[in-house]
């Protein structure tokens, strides 16, 4: 089986959808999977913040040469957090994007292109949900059109394994 679950975290921590596509991983109720979404979103935030690098870059103030050796200051790369957690049984693969939503796609271990695969669900999200002038952001994610596109790419994903 190559894609297990995705989770959808709004930047409040809170779950906005959650789909299991095979019978990989143990199910949950819907108590467990708000604690996983608030619990992920706590350490994510913890762990952006350990980032032991920030402090270094920012004393330093990394410059770039441009071709008349003007020195321009290069913005530094900001704080990712918690990107993959992986166990002997799953891996688990964070896309945050710029506003704060967490995607969350549980895989088997083997699975391969697994940041492809959250590119094109980023893309079915911004095309199906974020489209759609009936959704409120930040609330719960339910649009059908979304739910089958993504049924039909994950089917495609776990049948060519």
């Amino acid at each position: 089986m190559g894609v297990l679950a995705l989770i959808v975290i709004n930047k409040a921590g809170g779950l906005i959808y959650n789909r299991t596509f095979g019978d990989g991983l143990n199910q949950l109720n819907t108590n467990d999977y708000l604690v996983l979404a608030g619990t992920f979103h706590g350490v994510h935030a913890i762990t952006a913040r350990l980032n032991p690098l920030k402090g270094l870059m920012n004393s330093q103030q990394q410059t770039a040469v441009t071709a008349g050796g003007v020195p321009i200051p290069t913005r530094p790369e900001p704080p990712s957090g918690l990107e993959v957690l992986e166990s002997e049984n799953f891996r688990l693969q964070c896309f945050n994007t710029l506003t704060g939503t967490k995607f969350l796609l549980f895989t088997d271990t083997m699975q391969t292109n697994v940041d492809l695969a959250m590119r094109k669900i980023y893309d079915l999200y911004s095309d199906y949900v974020m489209k759609n002038p009936f959704y409120q952001l930040e609330m719960p994610i339910r649009c059908e059109t979304f739910d089958r596109k993504l049924n039909s790419y994950i089917r495609e994903i776990n049948s060519s394994r």
